[in-house]
């Protein structure tokens, strides 16, 4: 677990080129671990995507198009929209609906804020959001889909959120819209409106889209969120494509 989480926080960071090759006996020196464990850790990676295979054998760092960035929000939007359509039909409890509510006051508390150390308490509350729409659905199919896709830049509920709403006003008014619709979300799984919540969850994940495509007009705020070396970028003065 060291030496995974290391090297996904290394491989994020931007420490290593796309393409670039994970070669072993450099990789043992720097986390300072055996193969083994260093061998699973680059396997899980493979798994989450941020590695790809090679066919002689060993990993690379993979590298991703922005409609790769798009396709698995659009992906994310549809598995939470199922998480919040099961939530309803299987009778989600009321425990689980205050849990819900409560996070969802701290971050009312959040939203208006400009400061920092609010966007960082945000983060932590809308994973929390998140992850518990997601347990209330009781599939642990869906859980593990999920967590496949959210490993991926920018693809997360908050991965591009911390920086780029600390620093970027337009990127701000997304919080609050986002903070709306886990109100409806909750008030929809509450009435039992299975289709009203799934489509609110579809369209809560396109804010992420909204947020990136912000980003993505603002380089130098984009360059230091976590994932953003692994992208794909048209040089300056190139159009953008989907």
């Amino acid at each position: 677990m060291r030496a995974l989480l290391r090297l996904r926080e290394q491989i994020l960071s931007g420490e290593f080129a796309p393409g670039e090759r994970m070669s072993e006996l450099p990789l043992v020196e720097r986390l300072g671990v055996s193969r083994t464990p260093l061998r699973l850790a680059l396997a899980e990676l493979e798994h989450e995507g941020l590695l790809r295979g090679l066919v002689g054998g060993g990993y690379a760092v993979r590298e991703f198009t922005q409609a790769d960035i798009r396709d698995a929000i659009e992906l994310r939007g549809v598995l939470e929209g199922t998480a919040a359509r099961f939530a309803v039909e299987r009778r989600v409890t009321r425990r689980d609906l205050r849990a819900l509510g409560t996070i969802n006051d701290g971050i009312e508390e959040l939203v208006h804020r400009a400061d920092y150390d609010s966007f960082e308490r945000y983060v932590d509350l809308n994973e929390r959001f998140h992850a518990r729409l997601v347990k209330i659905a009781r599939s642990p199919m869906l859980e593990r889909a999920l967590a496949g896709l959210v490993s991926l830049p920018f693809a997360g509920p908050s991965a591009a959120f911390v920086l780029s709403e600390a620093e970027l006003p337009e990127s701000r008014e997304i919080l609050v819209i986002a903070h709306r619709h886990h109100v409806g979300l909750i008030e929809s799984i509450e009435r039992r409106e299975g289709a009203r919540a799934e489509s609110l969850a579809r369209e809560h994940a396109h804010l992420a889209l909204t947020n990136l495509e912000i980003a993505l007009r603002h380089r130098d705020v984009l360059k230091r969120m976590p994932g953003a070396s692994l992208i794909a970028l048209p040089r300056d003065g190139e159009p953008q494509h989907a």
